[in-house]
């Protein structure tokens, strides 16, 4: 689905409609699930038509994907502390430990959900995954062009794969979520390091 496509087919929403929208659809996830959460139950929670919600999305995949993107409270594109380490701190800092605890368990129920179904692993990785990577991309180019790291740095390609690593790894090890004060521990003890910055 192109760029222009997408936005052609959402004009006739409003952004505060969409964002409604999306709200439901994320409160949905965290009530029911991918699997059980249907397109009726979506417009009935929205007071929408199912025909609506068709025509401005493919379907569920598409739609959870974009609510997801949407829902997040900040984009690490819009973080610039003017330095590498303060924006992942800063990224931290934007999710309080309530929140914190509600996406990661809605996270691991959607990597559960994607690896048995096809258009939902596609949909995340087209509308959610690549644009966070690409912001990753966008952090360290900063960082380089600061001359905070060197441009061939090898650790600066996983610095996605180490944060994502943590929140996953530390209930399954530990029993316990990873808050943000243990995600605040773990840039400064792993992810710097890491870097070449300590």
């Amino acid at each position: 689905m192109t760029a222009q496509a997408s936005a052609g087919r959402r004009t006739r929403l409003t952004p505060e409609r969409e964002r409604e929208l999306y709200e439901a659809v994320v409160e949905l996830l965290r009530e029911v699930g991918y699997e059980a959460l249907t397109m009726d139950a979506v417009a009935a929670r929205t007071r929408s038509s199912k025909a609506t919600l068709y025509r401005q999305w493919k379907g569920k995949p598409e739609l959870v994907a974009t609510a997801l993107r949407h829902s997040k409270p900040v984009s690490l594109a819009d973080i610039d502390t003017g330095s590498i380490v303060g924006d992942l701190h800063e990224l931290i800092r934007c999710h309080d430990e309530d929140e914190s605890k509600r996406d990661q368990e809605l996270m691991r129920g959607l990597a559960h959900a994607a690896f048995r179904n096809e258009d939902l692993f596609r949909a995340l990785r087209e509308l959610l995954i690549e644009p966070e990577l690409d912001s990753f991309r966008v952090l360290v180019r900063r960082a380089v062009d600061r001359g905070e790291l060197a441009a061939d740095n090898p650790a600066s390609n996983y610095i996605p794969h180490m944060l994502f690593g943590c929140a996953m790894a530390r209930p399954i090890l530990e029993g316990i979520d990873a808050d943000p004060e243990y995600s605040h521990r773990f840039i400064d003890a792993v992810v710097v390091p890491a870097l070449g910055l300590s």
